[in-house]
């Protein structure tokens, strides 16, 4: 590992460049109504489970040695686009499949997609499709109900962006044709007895602006993650996990967890992708806010099909660094979450410093592909300064392709996007959201880079 600059960042206004430092140290349908509670808390069970306080000062940010994306664990220097891909990535790749998120299936051995509904839809500026993917091995079968709205004013095929939703298809718009979501869902206004309710309707709309992306000229395609795998701990035997039981039923410290599952299962939507008359496969956009966000990076990393990978205050594990410890930690996120990723990453709790990669690698991954990361001021938990830092330090695999990144090496003022380049970012005002300000800019970077 090399040294790499450090993370002393100003406030983001005013802008101030980065101090160069040496650093030391561096989804099944439910049947059954589960309610469950995500405890932010953890009772200790002993000193060494008690859980630090959560560090938002700077200065309290520990010195790290980032690993460098562009050497190999054997010491190996890569200084091509050739060996990147035939030695550096897929090492890299395999590290964050192995401790971190864990290895995900191929194909299911059955997959077949049935067009369940096609019609108008915003005064017939749409064409709204309805598809439910099947999914099945001789253990189980799973459902994924996908949303398409597709602009009808259009020559041709047209990009499109694809993102799951937390809340159900029927929670991005006020659209009554779009069935509720039928999966078991997470406690929340309007949810009964874990159902969706008539009360959930449009719920998130704001999140998700249809009518600009149509009017831009892009399809939206969205599924509820929870189709793919409902998100609690249940031992990863509901949702896609049940496809695919461990031999002889126990797992291993490095089979996939929740966000490999939400990840695999926007592939498979890929395949669909593939197959639409309307969509043109070439020019597909992962979006994904918070954990969801995670899932974006994570599988655009996995399934280069994805022409460009966008995360929304994606936090820890997805674009900040681990290593600065500040906001939610590896501990914290492990603990909150034990069924997100692998039990190995559990590992990693109290030496986040010997983690073999760090996220600035996860970004790197996507290259040459375009990239986007989005942050905001008042998100602290999520780290907005090491999600900058993470796509500052992923630039040096963009140039070995000669393309550019950031092109900045300070942190920009808020709601001035550095978007010039091949890594895309912004902090924007505001809290842990997705705002019409995020969505302008993945749309004009989108539109620039799919117009190449």
């Amino acid at each position: 590992m090399r040294e790499m600059r450090s993370d002393r960042l100003a406030a983001p206004f005013p802008p101030r460049r980065l101090r160069i430092e040496r650093v030391r140290r561096s989804r099944v349908r439910q049947t059954s109504s589960v309610a469950v509670t995500v405890l932010l808390v953890v009772v200790a069970t002993g000193p060494s489970d008690a859980a630090p306080p959560v560090n938002y000062d700077e200065s309290k940010v520990p010195h790290y040695t980032l690993p460098d994306p562009l050497v190999c664990r054997d010491g190996t220097r890569i200084t091509t686009p050739q060996q990147w891909r035939t030695k550096r990535r897929p090492e890299i790749l395999e590290l964050f499949r192995s401790e971190m998120y864990g290895r995900a299936p191929g194909r299911p051995p059955e997959m077949s997609f049935e067009v369940t509904g096609v019609g108008e839809a915003f005064g017939g500026r749409a064409t709204r499709k309805l598809v439910t993917i099947h999914l099945a091995s001789k253990h189980a079968r799973v459902a994924i109900d996908v949303l398409l709205y597709v602009p009808r004013k259009r020559q041709g095929r047209v990009p499109a962006f694809v993102g799951l939703n937390f809340r159900g298809n029927h929670s991005i718009s006020t659209d009554p044709e779009v069935p509720l979501c039928r999966s078991w869902m997470r406690p929340g206004p309007g949810v009964v007895d874990n159902r969706a309710t008539e009360a959930t309707r449009g719920v998130a709309a704001s999140r998700w602006p249809v009518s600009t992306i149509l009017d831009h000229g892009f399809a939206l395609v969205t599924a509820y993650y929870g189709d793919i795998d409902p998100d609690y701990d249940d031992g990863f035997r509901n949702g896609v996990h049940a496809l695919f039981p461990p031999p002889g039923g126990r797992r291993s410290p490095h089979d996939w967890g929740s966000i490999a599952a939400w990840a695999w299962g926007l592939s498979r939507i890929m395949d669909y992708l593939e197959t639409d008359p309307d969509i043109d496969r070439r020019h597909v956009a992962v979006m994904g806010h918070s954990r969801l966000g995670k899932t974006a990076l994570w599988a655009g990393a996995n399934d280069e099909r994805f022409a460009l990978v966008i995360s929304n205050d994606s936090g820890c594990g997805g674009a900040a660094l681990s290593r600065r410890e500040y906001g939610e930690t590896v501990r914290r996120i492990n603990t909150s979450f034990p069924h997100w990723f692998c039990d190995a990453f559990k590992r990693y709790n109290d030496r986040v410093q010997d983690l073999p990669f760090d996220q600035h690698m996860l970004i790197a991954l996507i290259a040459p592909r375009p990239v986007y990361v989005a942050s905001a001021v008042e998100d602290r938990w999520a780290d907005p300064r090491g999600e900058f830092l993470a796509a500052l330090h992923a630039e040096p695999v963009y140039r070995l392709f000669g393309k550019p990144g950031l092109g900045i090496d300070r942190w920009p003022p808020v709601d001035q996007p550095a978007d010039s380049g091949f890594i895309g970012y912004h902090v924007r005002h505001g809290k842990h959201d997705v705002t019409a300000f995020d969505w302008r800019q993945y749309l004009k970077f989108a539109a620039r880079h799919f117009a190449r």
